[in-house]
């Protein structure tokens, strides 16, 4: 039932890429600060945000992989979201014990995979809003490393949220 859930969750969510998301190098890095941060002591619930965002453009990286190879199936863009932020169990299988609890009262999941899912949604949500911000300035970027610049701050302000507030207090 909660792989259902999630699994629904990503698939409501997802859109197909509309340029590139993100250098090579950026991802990389990313993930190589995941398992600085978890050996640092940095909370789990704030990894997982991090994790999510990141597994969301490695999503979004198979997408353009997929177009780049001329692979176009219905549900295609849906499939590589899914199967990338779902590799979250992948990635920390034997450093996390599933603890599920309430989730805003409604239904009941584990908290890491809570943040992991939210990071992604976070992600590509403002992937979408500086598309939207770009086509309504004319083509053009507001401010230099807008791209860059937009991601960072909200996966920073939620950071920042989990921090004071994390989810395990829900």
């Amino acid at each position: 039932m909660l792989f259902l859930t999630a699994a629904l969750t990503v698939l409501l969510f997802t859109a197909s890429a509309f340029a590139n998301p993100a250098c090579a190098v950026c991802t990389v890095a990313i993930g190589a600060s995941l398992g600085i941060a978890r050996k640092l002591g940095v909370d789990d619930n704030i990894v997982a945000v991090w994790a999510g965002a990141m597994l969301a453009l490695v999503g979004y990286w198979a997408i353009l992989w997929c177009e780049k190879k001329k692979w176009r199936f219905w549900g295609r863009d849906a499939l590589m979201m899914l199967l990338s932020v779902g590799s979250v169990g992948f990635m920390y299988a034997g450093q996390l014990v599933y603890t599920p609890r309430p989730m805003l009262y409604i239904f009941y999941m584990d908290p890491f995979l809570f943040c992991t899912i939210a990071g992604a949604l976070l992600f590509i949500y403002t992937e979408k809003l500086y598309f939207w911000m770009k086509a309504r300035n004319g083509g053009h970027a507001h401010f230099p490393f807008e791209k860059v610049v937009m991601p960072l701050a909200v996966l920073f302000a939620a950071s920042v949220y989990l921090n004071y507030y994390p989810v395990s207090a829900f």
